[in-house]
């Protein structure tokens, strides 16, 4: 968008004259006020914006107010912008497919009289999908979510229901939510939503603040509706005409829901599918399992940098871009984001489509051949969707019918394969597309395309109705022809006449203004004049000739116009009839776009795992009730594919009762982020499908992912670096089980130390005891490794937590620090902040002082306040054994848990009494052989 800076030096000029403008004036004060429409005008050969909305486009996308102009005069004056064609399309294009935050609304017509012909929002984008998409690929599925809340006894019910017009499914949904949202986020997240529409009366509620808080962290754009809106009556007849096939099946549906159908009633109203007959018949209703798929919330999405960013740096950066080795024309793009947004929970499928990977990475040449052949398939999905909706024509059949005579490759690509997924491969795969091209199905529509479009044209570039399909066309052809002809001979007759040269001196031209005329150039005309004044009648002298016709010529130039233009009426009348006719294939091409995408994304996943230089691999899929997350030299995707990378592999083993809950340490810069991040990213590769970047990897299915990773103000809303930490903490906190993976970096750094270290101890402990998940917990607070000791001794719990660090060199002369990213069993026994300080080039003398103090702070720390009799007064810094640190302070914390655990508000002071000189005495007799804990006592 930077490069449109210059676009205002070629604005478009705003050609209104005084009449027009005032006319104009008088409209636009007429329009309701709306601050999210965004208002365009067509004015035929640019368009224009005025207001706010003028001022807004100047600053956004011409980055200057030099573009505005003024319509009008003094106070009535209003300001305006000049948008060019191009630049329409550009800022269409963000509006509705980048940002959340706006509705278009473009209108036609001139002075005084201007109605609304087309609005879009980012949910609903169905009506601009021309301009949007006429040189670009449909990248993703927008979808509209329709939500009606019901808080009850401090519990909230969501009922939901949502439309993909793309797909043109209907879904409904009811679950009991948290008070973070957290089914509802993961839920919006899966499907894709763009837009939400929720009653307005229930934005007034506090408990409505966090649901607010949820659907902005999706990104999605809040729409208000009014809660009358919010009605199940009716449904029964509106969806009657919208769903495919028998009603009563919908009914058993519908009559399940008491949430969810107020939301579709709502849905309906807004998306107007019931004002289209073209809609009639052709969706299709769905109940939508939140547990059907791993859920992932938005802090996950960004943790694991699942989707592409604007500020990537390359496609490489996310797991999108990496992964996207699609073939066909936006359908495989739109199934990936898709899947990647939905993993599986379900164990065979999942393997099932690591079975067909399998394949496709061992046979490089079946690959090769059906990339080759998916290539040469169009956007399926999009022509079916402009045909159904009158937009499209000859050329978007001539598309389908190129995509559908690519099959018989496919399908004999396939037949030659024989290894060991040839069963599934045929019944995925090869039965279906013989099924679907069958003489009943696609055979048919081939037979229609060959027998009614003259595909002889083609090469002229020309879509057009073959002669023989109609009797009426074929007439109009012929007479078409011999006028032609007529006209020809004429023109040879003339040129004897004339004594001209045919073509070279005396031209037959075909003029807008005049039909068909002769030309003589104006160095041939004194030759002629004679008979030009007295047999012709000369229409144009300019100064590449002179024009004229006769009577004859002008006759029948006249009659040949008159057929031309019933022959074109006749073509487009047959072309409509075409174009119904074809769109009764409707679900035949539904289904092959899905078996299409399907086989395109998972040979994106093969080429993936095959062209790496370190090639990827098949993981084992086990039961979320069975088996351990054990990945054996993994790398992360992303990190690696960098040209500036050498990755180093390091392995992760989540093993139950024994390293389920691991506590990871180790400098700044160490590689702790990335390996805890790649875990995560394995594991979500997995339950798409994928193989993944380790040498041998084992992995029990997670349902959810939650990841608290990084910090990011979020000023703009009120929340500090902190509270963004808290906030994503508590949805893990609620929202965790045992089946989830969380992965947690850094926890706490955003208040003080005491503060941070008492609640990322708190935190770990609750993980660890109550939610039993698997978890990667990466710090600095190397007092936490404590809990490993302390878990043991004092729960002695299944989940099984141990200690990691990623490793680091010192110089012990040079000091300085060595990265080795390598990640090893035990804690760290130091910080190396302040070597990563020297990393950074900061002054000798700073680096200096902060040494100084940093001993001078750890000397005053319990732990170091040991006395040297040797030198007495004098402070000595800490050299105890880390394992014994370790064992000491699970001892300490054994004992002051038991403290706290004493009742005594019922107990004598006596008793109370001895019993503490009891836990004392047993605390002195374990800290015999531990100098950590003696310096307490």
């Amino acid at each position: 968008m930077e490069g449109n800076f210059e676009e205002q030096n070629k604005l478009p000029e705003l050609k209104l004259d005084a009449k027009q403008a005032q006319g104009f004036l008088s409209f636009y004060k007429t329009l309701p006020n709306d601050s999210r429409a965004v208002r365009f005008f067509d004015r035929k050969d640019y368009y224009t914006a005025h207001g706010e909305n003028s001022v807004f486009i100047a600053k956004t996308y011409y980055h200057t107010t030099t573009a505005l102009r003024q319509l009008g005069s003094g106070s009535n004056a209003l300001s305006s912008v000049s948008i060019s064609r191009n630049m329409f399309e550009t800022i269409a294009r963000d509006l509705l497919l980048e940002r959340n935050d706006h509705t278009v609304e473009l209108y036609e017509g001139s002075g005084s009289n201007w109605r609304l012909v087309k609005t879009g929002s980012p949910g609903n984008i169905g009506s601009f999908e021309d301009v949007l998409f006429a040189n670009n690929e449909m990248q993703d599925t927008p979808v509209v979510v329709s939500i009606f809340p019901s808080f009850q006894d401090g519990r909230c019910v969501i009922g939901m229901a949502y439309v993909d017009l793309t797909r043109r499914i209907l879904g409904l949904a009811e679950f009991l939510d948290d008070s973070r949202f957290t089914n509802l986020e993961s839920s919006l997240i899966a499907l894709g939503a763009k837009e939400c529409i929720f009653p307005a009366e229930s934005g007034k509620s506090n408990e409505c603040k966090s649901l607010y808080d949820s659907l902005e962290r999706c990104a999605v754009m809040l729409t208000e509706r009014k809660k009358h809106e919010f009605k199940g009556r009716d449904l029964d007849s509106d969806l009657k005409r919208l769903v495919k096939g028998n009603i009563e099946p919908v009914r058993d549906l519908v009559s399940g829901f008491d949430l969810a159908t107020p939301a579709l009633g709502a849905l309906l109203s807004f998306s107007e599918l019931l004002s289209n007959e073209d809609n009639y018949g052709n969706f299709t209703i769905r109940r939508y399992d939140i547990g059907g798929f791993m859920r992932l919330d938005s802090a996950a999405m960004r943790a694991l940098n699942v989707m592409e960013s604007k500020t990537d740096a390359n496609k490489n950066f996310s797991l999108f871009g990496l992964m996207n080795r699609t073939c066909t024309a936006g359908m495989g793009k739109r199934l990936l984001h898709m899947w990647l947004k939905q993993p599986l929970v379900d164990l065979n499928e999942i393997k099932t489509r690591l079975d067909i990977v399998q394949c496709f990475v061992e046979e490089a040449g079946l690959r090769q051949d059906l990339r080759q052949h998916l290539k040469r398939i169009s956007d399926v999905e999009r022509l079916l969707r402009s045909l159904e909706r009158r937009r499209g024509g000859l050329q978007h059949i001539i598309k389908l019918y190129q995509s559908t005579i690519r099959l018989p490759f496919i399908k004999t690509a396939i037949q030659q394969y024989t290894g060991e997924f040839s069963s599934l491969i045929s019944e995925r795969y090869l039965k279906k597309l013989e099924a679907l091209s069958d003489q009943d199905h696609l055979g048919k529509f081939i037979d229609l395309v060959e027998y009614s479009v003259d595909l002889d044209q083609l090469e002229n570039g020309e879509y057009m109705i073959s002669s023989s399909y109609d009797t009426t066309l074929a007439s109009l052809k012929d007479q078409k022809e011999l006028l032609e002809q007529q006209i020809h001979e004429l023109h040879k007759k003339t040129a004897m006449e004339l004594d001209l040269q045919v073509d070279k001196a005396l031209k037959l031209d075909k003029a807008a203004q005049f039909g068909h005329v002769f030309r003589i150039t104006k160095k041939e005309e004194p030759k002629i004049r004679k008979k030009l004044t007295t047999q012709f009648i000369v229409l144009e002298t300019r100064k590449d000739g002179v024009k004229f016709t006769n009577t004859k010529l002008k006759k029948l130039g006249d009659q040949y116009q008159s057929v031309v233009d019933d022959y074109r009426s006749c073509q487009k009348e047959l072309v409509d009839r075409v174009v119904q006719t074809v769109t009764s294939f409707s679900e035949v091409f539904e289904d092959l776009a899905g078996l299409l995408s399907e086989m395109d994304v998972l040979l994106s996943f093969a080429d993936l795992a095959a062209s790496c230089p370190t090639p990827y691999c098949r993981p084992e899929i086990t039961s979320s009730d069975a088996g351990d997350i054990v990945l054996e030299g993994s790398r992360h995707p992303c990190v690696e594919a960098q040209d500036w990378v050498n990755f180093i592999p390091n392995d992760c083993r989540l093993m139950r009762g024994k390293s389920w809950f691991q506590i990871v340490t180790g400098p700044n810069m160490g590689g702790k982020s990335t390996f805890i991040r790649q875990v995560g990213v394995i594991v979500l590769m997995a339950q798409v499908g994928s193989f993944v970047p380790c040498d041998k990897a084992s992995i029990s299915i997670r349902d959810c992912i939650f990841a608290r990773v990084g910090a990011g103000d979020c000023q703009l809303r009120g929340v500090s670096t902190f509270m963004q930490e808290m906030l994503e903490t508590a949805s893990i906190l609620k929202g965790a089980t045992d089946k989830s993976l969380i992965i947690i970096d850094e926890l706490g750094r955003g208040t003080s130390t005491y503060d941070g270290f008492g609640l990322a101890w708190a935190i770990c402990e609750h993980l660890v005891q109550v939610k039993k998940a698997p978890t990667l917990f990466a710090t600095h607070f190397h007092e936490l490794t404590a809990l490993a000791q302390a878990n043991s001794e004092v729960t002695g719990d299944t989940v099984g937590v141990a200690n990691f660090h990623v490793s680091a060199h010192i110089d012990t002369e040079s000091r300085k620090l060595t990265m080795l990213y390598k990640v090893e069993p035990g804690a760290c026994d130091q910080s190396f902040g302040i070597h990563v300080a020297e990393f950074a080039n900061f002054p000798e003398s700073v680096v200096a002082l902060a040494r100084e103090k940093a001993a001078e702070l750890e000397d005053f720390s319990p732990s170091s306040m040991i006395v040297n009799n040797e030198e007495s007064g004098k402070r000595k810094s800490r050299e105890d054994d880390p394992d014994e640190v370790s064992r000491g302070a699970a001892r300490a914390h054994k004992f002051l848990k038991e403290f706290a655990a004493m009742p005594l508000d019922k107990m004598e002071l006596k008793d109370s009494l001895q019993r503490v000189r009891e836990m004392k005495d047993e605390l002195e007799k374990d800290a015999a052989d531990c100098h950590w804990l003696r310096q307490f006592l």
